[in-house]
């Protein structure tokens, strides 16, 4: 990549922008009284949650063998995406860029940021074609690359990511949220190497934490600050903040669930393949499986009525449907109505 200068690529007024300092989480004390934030003085949760996650950001430093100034905590992966796209593009004029098809939502939050969506298709294999990669990049000149891998919701991880990295004049943001069920190396590892890269990681999936909304930047110091900057303060609450720093302890029971979820992704896979209304089963990296049926709309209503609720991917992807791995017994209910229809 060229010589990477990112005071070129933030939006100016985010450069100028003054941060929200909390005076408390700046300063450390012994036995405070705390008559500075209105809060009340009653009640379990009745203070303000550290604004900077200094907690969570050591416990995960450690985990993930990187500084804790290269992280950044957000309210769900979510908010990551809207605040990284508020940074660096400017409304109306900027643009993205995206996978077609991927995760819907930096689309989403381009669009409530007035920028242009470029796309690039997918091949048959759900791969990124390299020519037209550096094609549309070069010709479009968009500010941010959003690659998911694994992708969702194809499931399959994409094949050499670094080249992408290297020849992108922008921000690339790989989406990891599903890494924890990849056999795919994650991008952390190249933080060092690339200064325009984000890596976003969830809570929300392997976890099994959707419900606590926390999601994850790792990027170089100066980007997590622009984030730190940028984003409201106390927006993680303390219970979510809680709840996560003890699961990190229990790693192993973490483990022993995503072991559990790869041994019911293989059982099903092999169930899937002898069902009839089932034409292909797509490769996965991830916690779900992308299928195409011979009559997906039959298909989809039949597990709705058996309250089998699924992610219908048609027309995007003809015939698809989206189904993620349940525990064993839901497992076997959408295998014994699939094998009815």
């Amino acid at each position: 990549m060229k010589e990477f200068n990112i005071k070129k690529l933030v939006r100016k007024n985010i450069l100028e922008l003054e941060p929200y300092i909390s005076f408390r989480d700046q300063n450390e004390f012994e036995n405070p009284v705390f008559m500075d934030a209105n809060e009340s003085p009653f009640g379990e949760y009745n203070r303000y949650p550290d604004s900077t996650q200094k907690e969570l950001k050591n416990k995960l430093a450690t985990l993930k063998n990187v500084s804790a100034p290269q992280i950044a905590v957000g309210n769900g992966s979510d908010e990551l995406i809207d605040l990284i796209i508020k940074i660096f593009c400017e409304p109306k004029k900027d643009s993205i860029m995206m996978m077609n098809p991927s995760f819907a939502m930096y689309r989403f939050y381009a669009s409530i940021n007035e920028n242009t969506v470029v796309t690039l298709n997918l091949d048959e294999n759900f791969q990124i074609n390299k020519d037209a990669f550096l094609k549309v990049s070069e010709e479009k000149k968009p500010k941010i690359f959003f690659l998911c891998s694994p992708n969702n919701p194809t499931g399959n991880s994409i094949q050499d990511i670094e080249f992408y990295i290297k020849n992108f004049d922008g921000i690339v943001v790989v989406d990891e949220a599903y890494i924890e069920f990849s056999e795919q190396t994650s991008c952390i590892e190249l933080l060092g190497k690339y200064p325009n890269l984000i890596i976003l990681q969830t809570f929300s999936k392997a976890w099994g934490m959707a419900g606590a909304r926390v999601g994850i930047a790792y990027s170089s110091d100066e980007i997590i600050s622009l984030i730190n900057t940028v984003k409201a303060p106390y927006n993680v609450n303390s219970l979510s903040l809680n709840k996560i720093m003890q699961l990190i302890n229990y790693k192993n029971i973490i483990e022993e669930n995503i072991k559990n979820t790869l041994s019911e992704i293989s059982r099903l896979k092999n169930e899937l393949l002898t069902i009839k209304c089932v034409k292909r089963v797509f490769p996965t990296d991830a916690n779900f499986f992308l299928i195409e049926f011979n009559n997906s709309e039959i298909v989809y209503q039949e597990l709705l009525k058996n309250e089998i609720l699924t992610s219908k991917r048609s027309p995007q992807i003809p015939d698809c449907i989206r189904i993620n791995v349940g525990k064993r017994d839901e497992n076997n209910k959408l295998i014994n109505v699939l094998k009815s229809i």
